[in-house]
């Protein structure tokens, strides 16, 4: 058996780069780096597949970049930093009205999405 992982996908013997888990609670699919180890519900994929994944009509796909090469900021991370702008502008009296002051957010979170949180990298 080879130690390296190869693409999920059907008839590809490409070395695997990222890792593919669905959420389905969320409709989400989430492509992140390649997993530490194999998992028996995600998906190992190449880099070609992994850049051409697309998820079903409905569903979100969430990638999270990797620390191996730099990622491009995609209509999702401008969307996400325009709403972190009109947010972070917003007067304090009309969130303390939705609730969003009410819990105490740990000073780590960038970002959440139901379940999913987005956190800052721990700094050296």
């Amino acid at each position: 058996m080879s130690p390296v992982r190869r693409c999920s996908r059907t008839a590809c013997g490409r070395p695997a780069v990222a890792t593919l888990t669905y959420v389905y609670a969320d409709s989400t699919a989430v492509l992140g780096p390649l997993a530490t180890y194999a998992e028996p519900h995600c998906y190992d994929l190449c880099a070609e597949h992994a850049d051409r994944l697309t998820a079903p009509r409905g569903w979100e796909v969430l990638r999270l970049a990797g620390s191996s090469a730099p990622s491009r900021p995609s209509g999702d991370d401008l969307e996400a930093l325009a709403n972190a702008v009109r947010e972070a502008v917003r007067p304090r009296d009309r969130a303390a009205e939705t609730g969003i002051g009410a819990r105490t957010a740990d000073p780590m979170e960038v970002a959440r999405r139901s379940h999913l949180r987005v956190l800052r990298s721990p700094e050296p």
